[in-house]
């Protein structure tokens, strides 16, 4: 497993971190204060986590029953495709993001949150890019599930260390962040839209750039991570 795969792993699941929908839930249950507000965020949190787990292993249970059989050459031009239709793509995301997971102030319950958890998997493709980015980098990379399972395990923590980071600024500094979440909330929403735009054309970018060095042995490629 090379350094360049790592990095870009791990830069790929940093960008999962700007999720609109986990950051805007959590700051949105922060602030209208239910009571075992840690519990109801961990189970968010934790359905969130298990869910993109779960279907990761899936997709690459599958996709290392594929990859072998194509041609390393075919699926990097594959890969590098992609990393150009979401850079394309990027520029054509609609102004207007539609509601992909609501919560309702007074159904703060397990159960609730937990649907929220599945709701936000299910709902959120169009911001999960990264995530199926990284899957694509695992799979033509051809590591084994000793080697894959724990980076997937380590990527999806990673997706959800934002929300878990509010709460523990929330648990220690309680009201005084409460102007503070409130104008993030705000920017969240607002600015949902250009966050969803720079997340998918910097994936296509990072996708293009682990083809390019299959594609291109002979080129190259710097990156922050060697």
């Amino acid at each position: 497993m090379s350094i360049e795969t790592i990095g870009a792993l791990l830069a790929l699941a940093l960008l999962d971190t700007l999720s609109p929908t986990v950051i805007g839930i959590t700051l949105y249950l922060l602030l209208s204060r239910p009571r075992r507000v840690g519990a109801l965020l961990g189970v968010y949190l934790g359905t969130v986590a298990i869910a993109y787990f779960a279907l990761g292993v899936l997709l690459m249970l599958g996709l290392g029953a594929v990859v072998p059989h194509v041609d390393d050459t075919v699926w990097a031009w594959g890969q590098a495709a992609l990393g150009v239709a979401l850079i394309v793509g990027s520029y054509f995301i609609p102004g207007k993001n539609p509601e992909r997971a609501s919560i309702r102030e007074g159904s703060f319950t397990m159960r609730s949150m937990l649907l929220l958890g599945l709701g936000t998997w299910l709902f959120e493709f169009a911001t999960a890019m990264p995530y199926f980015g990284a899957i694509a980098i695992m799979a033509s990379a051809g590591l084994p599930a000793v080697q894959w399972a724990p980076l997937l395990g380590v990527y999806v923590a990673i997706m959800v260390l934002p929300g878990l980071l509010l709460f523990v600024a929330w648990a220690a500094l309680g009201e005084r962040v409460r102007e503070r979440f409130e104008r993030w909330r705000h920017k969240m929403s607002s600015g949902s839209r250009t966050a969803l735009s720079w997340i998918v054309g910097i994936t296509g970018f990072l996708i293009l750039v682990e083809a390019a060095d299959t594609l291109f042995p002979q080129v190259t490629v710097v990156t922050p991570w060697g």
